[in-house]
């Protein structure tokens, strides 16, 4: 079976820096493949496209420029904060504001956002909430395990259900 909209994909992966030289960013590990419903936007879009009328033990290679990964850094997602928020009790916490650590946060909308402490000084912290791959290209190389129908269910969930896929809590 192809791999076509509305079908449920395993497979593996190694995802490197720029290009097949690059340093390993992710990989899956054996026996636990990604596994997701196949044109229903949980992945990126460019992604799914090198994937499209691939069947089961095909293998696959590409890269995804910047552009069609995370999208280039922005310098306007970069930010200075007054320390004083960061405090607990009257105090801040040294090592949530380690440099490179991840911060979860609310925007003024209420969204949340991940940031990355870049660096602290006396009473500011400079945060950085670009996406953690944000200007990188990405470069994959895998294996498709299996392509299956997806179930009613699954569709009108809009994800894969079962081993690998969306698990209830």
């Amino acid at each position: 079976m192809q791999i076509t909209k509305n079908t449920v994909v395993s497979l593996s992966y190694i995802l490197k820096r720029d290009d097949a030289h690059g340093e390993i960013i992710e990989e899956t590990k054996a026996g636990d493949p990604l596994v997701f419903l196949y044109g229903n936007g949980q992945m990126l879009p460019k992604f799914e496209e090198y994937l499209n009328t691939l069947k089961a033990e095909d293998t696959f290679e590409f890269t995804l420029p910047c552009d069609d990964a995370y999208g280039e850094m922005d310098q306007d997602a970069i930010i200075d904060l007054d320390k004083s928020i960061f405090e607990v009790d009257g105090k801040t916490d040294a090592e949530m504001l380690a440099i490179g650590n991840v911060i979860p946060m609310r925007d003024d909308q209420g969204n949340m956002l991940q940031g990355i402490v870049v660096s602290v000084s006396k009473d500011m912290v400079r945060m950085d909430f670009n996406h953690p791959m944000a200007g990188n290209v990405l470069h994959f190389t895998g294996k498709v395990i299996e392509v299956r129908e997806a179930s009613a269910e699954e569709l009108s969930h809009g994800h894969a259900h079962g081993a690998g896929g969306h698990h209830h809590h």
